[in-house]
């Protein structure tokens, strides 16, 4: 097995912490003594020893320092980003010149939050043992627990194996509205799509081949790219998620429910369910004094003292980058706003 940890992101959605230049995989949250990258490797190594990393061009530095014990060879660095298909397309080429083209290859989000190392070596095994058995590109699917409208969802199709518990993907769905993520909870048969996916380079290559030949073009031209050209072929390629360009039109495609628990802290308030609170439902870090406040995540990384009376539900984070006041509930408008500031 080989595991590839995609370590890309804007840094948007949890501005002030992170920035464009330094953005969330590599951010230690709620007193983790490891970045949430860091800990996505920790993970794949339970998995295997053939671990690379892609990351562009701008924070291939940061990704060497916190990930300092793997060799050169394993950073794949992308000239510039250009969507996870892209991605997936680099990570490819540079896995086919030093392995096996039929070893099942595991793609991680490097900026995932997941406790339960047993239940995820036990998916990733099953998901990899089903990607080879049936010559299949296989998903990973997360079991959802509250009606998500921020997340894409896969529809079960048949029951493949009852004993791996596999299943064939019936269809994908967009981000819905809330009603319709209620539906889609009580009728048990769909999993929010992780972006968590496995296939041997061969695989991949076949799927491309049938289903989407614009995007084995490419590979093939990104494959014969001598290094004076690599940089300018790569630039010209369409900027497009990998879900679009190929997985969604795949007509075989398996997915194994996760048996682990997940969140993608896509905001303050997802990082703010994942803290150890206090009794009043308070994660306060730094130099912060409080008085009547509750359910709040206030995060001060300054020597300056910060202080908030009598509020409720609420984000306060200050870092030399910038101040963020939000109520919580509204934490998803942060990368909108972060956004403004970079123009």
């Amino acid at each position: 097995m080989i595991v590839v940890i995609i370590a890309g992101g804007s840094g948007t959605r949890l501005w002030p912490l992170s920035t464009p230049d330094y953005p969330k995989h590599l951010l230690k949250v709620n007193g983790d003594e490891m970045s949430l990258m860091q800990r996505t490797y920790e993970r794949a190594k339970s998995l295997t020893n053939k671990i690379y990393v892609a990351t562009e061009a701008g924070h291939i530095h940061h990704v060497r320092d916190q990930l300092s014990d793997l060799p050169e060879e394993a950073f794949i660095v992308e000239p510039a980003r250009r969507g996870t298909s892209n991605c997936i397309l680099a990570s490819l080429v540079h896995i086919a010149a030093h392995n096996d083209p039929d070893e099942p290859i595991v793609f991680l989000a490097a900026d995932h939050y997941i406790r339960d190392l047993r239940g995820f070596e036990h998916s990733f095994k099953v998901a990899s043992e089903t990607s080879q058995s049936h010559d299949s590109l296989v998903l990973v699917g997360i079991e959802p627990d509250y009606p998500a409208t921020g997340f894409g969802y896969i529809q079960k199709g048949d029951l493949i194996d009852e004993e791996k518990f596999v299943f064939s993907v019936h269809s994908f769905k967009e981000k819905p509205d809330h009603q319709t993520a209620i539906s889609y909870l009580k009728s048990g048969n769909y999993l929010w799509n992780s972006g968590y996916f496995v296939g041997s380079v061969n695989t991949f290559k076949h799927a491309m081949e049938n289903y989407a030949p614009e995007v084995y073009a490419q590979y093939q031209e990104l494959a014969n790219a001598k290094p004076e050209t690599y940089t300018e072929t790569y630039l010209a390629f369409e900027s497009i998620s990998i879900d679009y360009a190929l997985i969604e039109k795949v007509e075989d495609l398996l997915v194994v429910p996760a048996s682990f628990d997940w969140m993608d802290l896509g905001s303050f308030s997802d990082i703010h369910k994942a803290a150890a609170s206090d009794t009043a439902g308070n994660y306060l870090d730094g130099l912060v004094e409080t008085e009547e406040v509750q359910n709040s995540f206030i995060k001060n990384h300054e020597d300056k003292p910060v202080a908030v009376i009598g509020l409720d539900n609420i984000v306060v984070v200050n870092t030399p980058n910038g101040i963020l006041i939000a109520r919580k509930d509204m934490a998803q408008k942060v990368g909108d706003v972060s956004k403004r500031f970079k123009k």
